[in-house]
């Protein structure tokens, strides 16, 4: 097992004593050695298993020399674009350009290609035309079979198929890697390597497929949006390791695309394993020059508790890649790690998350999951807590009192999210008054999403109600407490379902509720979610009904506004929503108004757009 990076260059790889790796990884994030990165768990999962390897970062795809500065590995490429799907990691949802990449050294953008699975792979193969190619991280597996892609409006392949891999590993990926490793090593061809759970793979025939689930063919789902509908409804009912089956997915000329059941989640101590490997916990050195690696700040001394999650919500994409079974590490992993952190000499006391997906899930929703799974048809949270739901923070309290009571230790935050319905569901109170009493500084984050019982359904999140009863809950907390905190909403516009009625009823809660949120989140169309497979089909996959779609980017600009309506520069677009939402009633001087009346004086020499075409003038206005 090796202690501290792992080589990275031909010069790290002859001081290791290596001639010829057993992988060579190409990622498109910098190199960082710490557990929240994909890669440095697999890297670390392989080395712990004897296999050699070698890590390319981020390299030059317009150069086919970048590719093979490591060698020709003797198993095979390993290919990640990185702990973000690359186009949302280029493109906000407006599909503009971000400035920013907090994944590569110095925050640069542009030094990974769009859609980089699939370019890594395709420069793999013009220098190395017979080795064998693993994809995985997130791109590889929510694009796993035929999607709808945003950036390019239109369904695109299976991702195997356009990168030219040949085997793809979906969710999280340590026992699938271990597996194909093995087999590889053993002298299996890749091609032959169809047995894996958590893999996908193409093919010309399907007699190998035992009970598989024939899906529309690449061409139907092409014709027919409702075809996709039901197609993506089939995948999200076979997303459980206990109960899926194979999906076959037919192409043009024979050919299949095959996925396999997912792989059954990590127990507790192969989680802990996994956590308990030799990560270095920082970006590689050779990156300090370039001003280090921003995204590391933001977990460097936060601790991963949990993962999977049985929440969800439709715009999510967890279910299609950690699952909805819970996977816990023990206490005894975590307050390792912890006293870790507290031995970094910039630790300053301070331990600024402990959880997962969602912080306050520690164990699975039920007792029945761990045999037989997850339900096929039925939420454990929608539309209401299933009956069988253990809504118990027991275990997830004494993890936190352990922490704090580390010497060292001066506060323990939550910021991964908690569940405010999972909250109520418990019938005890004391984590309401722990997280109140010592886990909150001034303000908790929550996900209401939205108010509109309507556009929540859609959401998969509970009704307005459950939120309001936890206000209160959290309120009166408080107030026993002696302590003065407050809730801060997290708001998305535009959602499915979301009309401008919806948005001008959000606005009017936020009016009520003294919310003056800096940022809101769009939704944002995302492969492998039931909330992009309404926005692209028009329909509620769950019941085939048709559900408003709000794509025009005026009106979408619209309903952004309306949450946001004290801005000064939202006025026109907040007075035209009102107007066409026959609204105008919340224009004026009254307590329930949203805005003031706009002067036709106003009106004329208000926006940006206005300041563009006269700069000059407005720059004589301010003079005088």
């Amino acid at each position: 097992m090796t202690n501290g990076f792992l080589p990275v260059s031909p010069g790290e790889m002859k001081q290791a004593g290596i001639t010829q790796f057993d992988f060579v990884y190409i990622i498109g994030d910098a190199y960082v050695d710490h557990p929240s990165f994909g890669h440095a768990i697999i890297s670390r999962v392989l080395d712990a298993h004897g296999y050699s390897v070698g890590i390319i970062s981020q390299p030059d795809w317009k150069d086919p020399k970048s590719i093979g500065i490591l060698g020709r590995p003797r198993l095979g490429f390993l290919v990640a674009a990185g702990n973000m799907d690359s186009m949302v990691n280029h493109y906000t949802v407006s599909r503009k350009r971000r400035q920013t990449d907090a994944y590569t050294p110095g925050g640069v953008i542009g030094k990974r290609p769009d859609r980089a699975t699939i370019v890594y792979c395709n420069l793999i193969r013009r220098t190395f035309k017979d080795v064998p190619i693993l994809i995985g991280g997130i791109e590889a597996s929510l694009r796993r079979l035929a999607h709808y892609d945003y950036w390019s409006d239109r369904l695109r392949r299976s991702v195997l198929l356009d990168s030219g891999a040949d085997l793809l590993l979906y969710g999280m990926g340590e026992r699938a890697v271990i597996e194909a490793a093995d087999a590889l090593a053993s002298g299996i061809p890749v091609k032959d390597i169809t047995f894996i759970d958590g893999t996908v793979y193409r093919s010309g025939s399907v007699e190998q497929v035992y009970d598989g689930i024939l899906l529309p063919s690449f061409e139907e789902l092409l014709a027919d949006r409702r075809s996709y509908a039901e197609s993506f409804y089939t995948q999200y009912q076979n997303t459980d390791p206990f109960s899926a089956k194979p999906l076959i997915e037919p192409y043009p000329n024979g050919l299949y695309v095959i996925q396999n059941p997912p792989a059954k989640p990590l127990t507790q101590e192969e989680m802990d394993q996994v956590y308990d490997l030799p990560y270095t916990r920082t970006y590689h050195p050779s990156y300090e020059a370039l001003g280090g690696v921003p995204a590391i700040s933001e977990v460097k001394f936060s601790i991963t508790s949990s993962r999977g999650c049985f929440g969800g919500c439709s715009f999510c994409a967890l279910t299609f890649h950690q699952g909805r079974i819970l996977q816990t590490r023990s206490h005894e992993s975590i307050l390792a790690e912890a006293k870790q952190i507290i031995r970094d000499p910039e630790f300053k006391g301070y331990i600024h998350d402990v959880g997962g997906p969602t912080a306050n899930f520690r164990q699975p929703a039920c007792e029945k999951q761990l045999k037989r799974g997850a339900c096929v048809n039925r939420q454990c949270l929608f539309p209401g807590p299933c009956k069988n739901l253990r809504a118990d923070h027991r275990d997830y309290l004494q993890l936190l009192q352990k922490l704090r009571q580390l010497p060292g230790v001066k506060k323990v935050f939550i910021r991964s999210g908690i569940r405010f319905d999972y909250v109520l569901a418990d019938r005890s109170s004391d984590f309401l008054r722990e997280l109140c009493a010592y886990h909150v500084s001034g303000q908790l984050k929550v996900a209401p999403e939205h108010v509109s019982d309507k556009v929540l359904e859609k959401m998969g999140k509970p009704p307005n109600s459950v939120f309001q009863q936890f206000v209160k809950k959290y309120e009166d907390m408080n107030r026993q407490l002696g302590k003065k905190q407050y809730l801060v909403p997290y708001l998305m516009s535009s959602h499915p379902g979301s009309t401008l009625k919806e948005a001008v009823a959000l606005a009017e809660y936020l009016r009520d509720f003294g919310s003056v949120p800096e940022q809101v989140q769009d939704f944002y169309p995302t492969p492998s979610t039931l909330s992009t497979c309404m926005y692209y089909t028009g329909l509620d996959p769950r019941t085939m009904e048709p559900v408003y779609v709000p794509k025009n980017p005026h009106e979408k600009a619209m309903q952004r506004a309306l949450i946001q309506y004290r801005d000064p520069k939202n006025r026109l677009l907040v007075l035209e929503a009102l107007t066409k939402a026959g609204r105008r009633d919340l224009i004026g001087y009254g307590p329930k108004c949203l805005i003031r009346p706009v002067r036709q004086k106003q009106h004329q020499a208000s926006g940006s757009e206005q300041k563009k075409r006269h700069p000059i003038r407005s720059l004589h206005k301010k003079k005088r």
